[in-house]
């Protein structure tokens, strides 16, 4: 029996899932909504046990240079693929990390510099 659309929206609106996933979430649990939510949970969780796996070997270096040539941040941001360091998003998002950096003003830049309390 396949699950009526009004239950997949349902759940779907309440967990944020793809349609097919709650599809099968709900076949899966017989059309219990408590168990369906429990069937994504546990999905996800294996999902970010996963990705917690994988590497990040490619990425971009990007600088920030403040105006007047005071300051200046040079950052590392690292992700799975080449093909996603070269979008226009993720070296908008780098140039956004290295100004976020300069603004926050940071006293130490290791944390092996910031010093111990007693």
């Amino acid at each position: 029996m396949s699950p009526s659309t009004e239950h997949i929206q349902k759940l779907r609106a309440a967990t944020g899932a793809g349609m097919m996933d709650c599809k099968k979430a709900l076949v899966e649990s017989c059309d219990d909504m408590d168990k369906a939510v429990q069937y994504l949970r546990e999905k996800g969780m294996a999902s970010a046990v996963k990705k917690a796996e994988r590497t990040a070997k490619q990425g971009i270096v990007s600088s920030y240079i403040h105006a007047g040539g005071q300051l200046g941040v040079i950052v590392e941001v690292d992700c799975e693929t080449d093909f996603v360091a070269r979008t226009e998003d993720f070296q908008n998002l780098v140039k956004e990390i290295a100004m976020q950096v300069a603004a926050a003003n940071p006293l130490y830049v290791r944390r092996e510099d910031v010093p111990r309390k007693s």
